[in-house]
């Protein structure tokens, strides 16, 4: 039995490490360039964020803003706890971070990259570059793949694993499988505010601040970062992740809302203003900030709020107070544009979730044909989630396809 496996990314790859070799099933990989686990390398700062700390699987899956009913199913066969098992059983032992993300403890991809290419070789899996499919070809008795390069080969069962791709077009030969696409646009991207006097602060970070998209119930917490060209960030991601076919159809013009405390209300910043006028009259407002906030980011608030240098608390105008007050929790910015965030490049589409079987990840179309990762339609926010979901849905693959029983009529 010849296994086809198409991309020699995360998804490829694990699929390629979890069939076991055995005489007579014979797994190939096809890659388009000349590189595997290309984004295993650069995601996390070339440290690779494995997965995530989350074991509970229904709270696991509300990071996940599509493809929710494929995750119910996936994530309770392999989830982070199988990841961790898997890795370790590779002596790739993991760690975790302060906010639940999951590293090698060697800070190095090249660990995770080689665990699992360790794997597939003790698989005797053959890989093959710069093999981009033009078409592939059901018959009756198994499938004919077609490569830009004019080369041609058969195949028994077909893993596409490819990733997501960022145009439409690029989705022709799955759709001439007789499978429907959902349209693909970019799921994580940083928010261009430009010539906006905030970017002189770039390079400086808000640990736990809340963004909302406006007119939107849209909103994510966690670490803010400004940057020269605008706002970048776990809490910009996550929340770009969640809103990227809202903000796709208002072409990444929109207005977001900064809560530079991250939940604090206006009750609580009267109170505690009104506290501190009370105990700290006598200090400078530049000098005294109540809310740690970075020192750069302060003065900016209170110039934007037109108070000065020479002003005291116990002096601050009522006016004043409020406008500080509205610019600290609802800080209002028009962004007009996107950035990719390279390292972790994801598209939100791909091939329609009811068109594959959960429990095996085969089409439903065509027998024998399997998906695996992000060329489906399911993502994840920032954190490790769009790996974990590479891993569980490959794992799930790689069990039924090499599986002799599986009917191909």
């Amino acid at each position: 039995m010849k296994i086809a496996i198409i991309g020699a990314g995360a998804a490829g790859c694990f699929a390629a490490a979890n069939i076991a070799y055995r005489p007579g099933i014979d797994v190939a990989v096809y890659e388009r360039t000349g590189k595997v686990l290309q984004k295993v390398k650069v995601s996390g700062g070339g440290r690779c964020n494995v997965t995530h700390e989350c074991f509970d699987i229904p709270e696991l899956i509300t990071r996940y803003p599509r493809g929710k009913q494929l995750l119910k199913k996936s994530l309770y066969q392999f989830g982070p706890q199988q990841t961790i098992d898997w890795f370790t059983g590779k002596n790739v032992k993991l760690k975790t971070e302060p906010d639940g993300r999951m590293f090698p403890v060697t800070d190095d991809s090249q660990t995770i990259i080689d665990g699992i290419w360790q794997e597939m070789m003790r698989n005797k899996v053959q890989v093959y570059y710069h093999k981009s499919v033009e078409r592939i070809e059901k018959t009756k008795e198994q499938f004919i793949i077609h490569f830009a390069d004019t080369s041609v080969v058969s195949a028994d069962r077909i893993l596409i694993a490819t990733g997501g791709f960022p145009k439409s077009e690029q989705y022709k030969w799955i759709e001439a499988l007789g499978h429907t696409i959902q349209a693909p646009v970019p799921s994580l991207f940083t928010f261009n505010i430009p010539k906006h006097p905030i970017t002189e602060l770039m390079g400086l970070s808000v640990p736990d601040a809340t963004i909302k998209i406006a007119g939107t119930k849209i909103s994510q917490n966690g670490a803010l970062l400004i940057t020269h060209w605008g706002m970048s960030g776990p809490a910009v991601l996550k929340t770009s992740a969640l809103a990227a076919r809202e903000l796709a159809t208002r072409n990444y013009e929109f207005q977001v809302v900064v809560n530079w405390l991250n939940d604090k209300t206006d009750i609580d910043l009267k109170d505690e203003l009104t506290q501190l006028r009370k105990d700290s009259g006598k200090q400078m407002v530049q000098n005294k900030n109540p809310f740690n906030l970075p020192r750069r980011l302060w003065e900016y608030m209170l110039k934007q709020c037109g108070i000065g240098d020479s002003t005291r608390w116990g002096d601050l105008p009522a006016a004043a107070q409020n406008k500080l007050i509205e610019h600290l929790i609802r800080d209002i910015y028009s962004v007009k544009g996107k950035t990719t965030f390279k390292e972790e490049f994801v598209t939100c589409g791909g091939v329609t979730l009811s068109e594959i079987d959960p429990q095996t990840l085969q089409s439903r179309i065509v027998p024998g044909l399997y998906f695996a990762g992000e060329i489906l339609d399911a993502d994840g926010i920032t954190g490790g989630y769009n790996f974990q979901h590479a891993w569980s849905s490959s794992w799930i693959a790689a069990k039924n396809i090499s599986t002799i029983e599986t009917n191909l009529e």
